[in-house]
Formats: C-alpha cells, sequence, structure tokens
C-alpha cells in the first residue's frame, strides 16, 4: 500500500460568469427547488483566514478496476465513516468533517472518485464510464479491499447519489446514511423527459457537456468553469483562491473529463453504459426504498437544483430525519457548515 499527496497547481485567471445554476440531482427528481419555509437571516461564510487545512499523507490501494487515492484517519478500530465528494468538489469538502468525527472515535475513509485526484485506472483498457451504478461499485470494491464490513455511509452530489444506491443495493453493507438532497437514484428514461424551460435553464452545463464543442472546452476550462459552478451552487459561502485551489489539483486526473462528460450524457441517455452493470441499472430505475437509518440534509442557500424534501421521504422506510441547515449554506454543505454535517453522522448511528 503506498502513500501519495496530490501535486499543488498554480493559480490561473478565473472566470467570471452570471447566473444559472448548477446540479447534481438527477431530471427525474421533482420539484427541483428547495423548501420554502422561513430561513434564519443568512450569515456569509467565508474561508481563508488561516491556511486551509490538510489531510495528512494519502493512501492508495488496489480497488476493484482502480487503484484508489483515500484519506484514512481516526483509529483503525473505530466505526467507520465513508464520506464521499461530487462534482466539481473532491475529497477536501470533508477536510473539517474529518477531525470532528476523529475526535468521536470515528476511522473516516474519504475516497477521490474515479476521475479525481491520485485514483487511477488500473489497465488502460477499461471503458471510462461514469455511469451511477459503477461509482458505488467502486466504493463497494474500496470496503472490500480495506475489509470493511459496514461503514456509516455520508455524502453530498455525485457522492449522494453513491451513498444513496449502495443503502438501496447492498443495505448490509450500510449501518446509516447522511444524504445532502436526500433521495437522488435516477434512470435513464426519467431523464428523457422534458422540464419546464426555467428547469431547464439550470441544467445549461449539461447540454453544454453533450456537444463536442462541450467537451472540448470543459477540458481546456475546467478550473474556471468549476470556480463558476462554486460560487453559483454555493451563492454565500466566501471561499478564496488557496480554498478553491486545493481542490481544482484534483481535476488535473487524466481520466476526470471522460469521466465527467460520460457521466452526464449517460444520464440523458446519450451515451451507453456498460452492459454487465445492467441487472444494477434495472433495479435502481425502480426507485427502491432505502430501509437503513438516514438524516437527509438541505443547506438553505443552495442554489443548485435539488428536490423538496416533501417528494422524497417515502423513499425511506426505516428510522428517518431531514435537517434544514440555515445561516447562508449552499450546495457543498459538508465544506461550508462541517459541525452540522459530522453531527449529523455522528446521530444517525445512534438511531
Amino acid at each position: 500500500m503506498n502513500e501519495t499527496v496530490p501535486t499543488g497547481i498554480s493559480r490561473r485567471r478565473l472566470l467570471a460568469m452570471a447566473s444559472a445554476s448548477v446540479g447534481a440531482t438527477f431530471l427525474a427528481q421533482r420539484p427541483l427547488f428547495a423548501d420554502q419555509g422561513e430561513a434564519a437571516p443568512a450569515a456569509v461564510n467565508t474561508v481563508g483566514v488561516d491556511p486551509p487545512a490538510s489531510f495528512g499523507p494519502l493512501k492508495q490501494i488496489d480497488a476493484g478496476v482502480l487503484n484508489i487515492g483515500y484519506a484514512d484517519e481516526g483509529p483503525a478500530n473505530g466505526p467507520v465513516a465513508i464520506l464521499l465528494h461530487g462534482w466539481p468538489y473532491d475529497i477536501h469538502s470533508f477536510v473539517d468533517v474529518t477531525p470532528l468525527l476523529v475526535k468521536q472515535g470515528y476511522r473516516v475513509i474519504v475516497p477521490y472518485l474515479r476521475g479525481y485526484g491520485s485514483t487511477r485506472f488500473l489497465s488502460t483498457e477499461t471503458i471510462q464510464n461514469g455511469q451511477q451504478s459503477v461509482v458505488a461499485v467502486d466504493i463497494i470494491a474500496l470496503m472490500d479491499a480495506l475489509k470493511i464490513e459496514k461503514a456509516t455511509i455520508a455524502g453530498f452530489d455525485w457522492g449522494a447519489r453513491t451513498a444513496n444506491i449502495i443503502a438501496a443495493l447492498w443495505p448490509e453493507r450500510c449501518k446509516a446514511l447522511v444524504s445532502v438532497s436526500g433521495y437522488l437514484i435516477g434512470n435513464q428514461a426519467a431523464g428523457k423527459i422534458p422540464l419546464p424551460p426555467e428547469a431547464e435553464l439550470q441544467w445549461w452545463y449539461q447540454y453544454y457537456f453533450a456537444t463536442e464543442r462541450g467537451k472540448a472546452g470543459y477540458d481546456k476550462n475546467r478550473r474556471d468553469f468549476a470556480k463558476l459552478i462554486w460560487r453559483i451552487a454555493s451563492p454565500k459561502w466566501n471561499f478564496d483562491d488557496a480554498t478553491f485551489d486545493r481542490t481544482a489539483a484534483s481535476f488535473d486526473n487524466p481520466d476526470h473529463v471522460s469521466i465527467v462528460i460520460h457521466n452526464y450524457r449517460w444520464r440523458l441517455g446519450l451515451a451507453e453504459g456498460e452492459s454487465k452493470y445492467d441487472a444494477l441499472e434495472k433495479r435502481l430505475a425502480e426507485a427502491p426504498v432505502i430501509t437503513i437509518p438516514t438524516i437527509t440534509m438541505e443547506g438553505d442557500a443552495n442554489g443548485a437544483p435539488h428536490p423538496n424534501s416533501a417528494a422524497y421521504r417515502k423513499k425511506f422506510s426505516g428510522k428517518y430525519e431531514h435537517r434544514l441547515i440555515k445561516g447562508g449554506v449552499g450546495h457543498n454543505l459538508p465544506q461550508e457548515a462541517p459541525r452540522a454535517f459530522a453531527d449529523a453522522v455522528i446521530d444517525v448511528a445512534s438511531f
């Protein structure tokens, strides 16, 4: 098992653009907008007074078709929490959550998803596939490689969807679930259903990625693109350049663009998945109910399209709680509100 630390990157001119919205929830989720309750006045989140935090030396392990880079902190015999990031983010979304959990005795595993950071395919012949089920298969393979039988799985964006899928298909491997923006399992058929124009506008980047120009543009401008998404998705989060650059280094992964483009094209039915995952996708297309203890979360200033919590309540049949995190918290909830996220991981394990 080797250890590695991602290299740094130089700062680049960052794109200043205006509105539209980002998302990581699937087109099938309705309604697309947040809960419309009264929220406390939003406090502007700030980052960067001190140098940004970092993990200790990262580890690498062969798991399934990947060599996965991951942070592994806390006691080896502690209860395990696996924290999963999304796009366009990376493991540093959990850099302030992790020590809070370690203080409570947790062993915390934070992997780079395929196409991010130091995670690489073991073979150049492997298809660069970003469909929803394959990312969950990767995490099960990681658990097997680390000999982890059961863990609390928690995530946001792609990571929340992946956590949902693991909880739905492999509930025996999950002690509990924390999912930002709730139930995010989708399918290609639902992705073909048109939405009202205002909702379609929020998915502008998916249509951009559907074109070869979009693929080339993302490849050329991936940092500028990601920073635009961060600003739209978390409009009250005052992150600084050092915080952004720390994560943006993970987009230099040679598989990153292919995985991201395939993920969004697959959702729209514009790219095929691998036939060996057809059975899993068929089960997911049935929108399976999640039976394990769950806390769902939402930030009160999430600028990304996301379902109302009432729309997915019935998809969780076990012990359940929904938490609206106030104070100007956006899409990257664990990095913007690490204490609230860590508390959810700790609390759900006691349900």
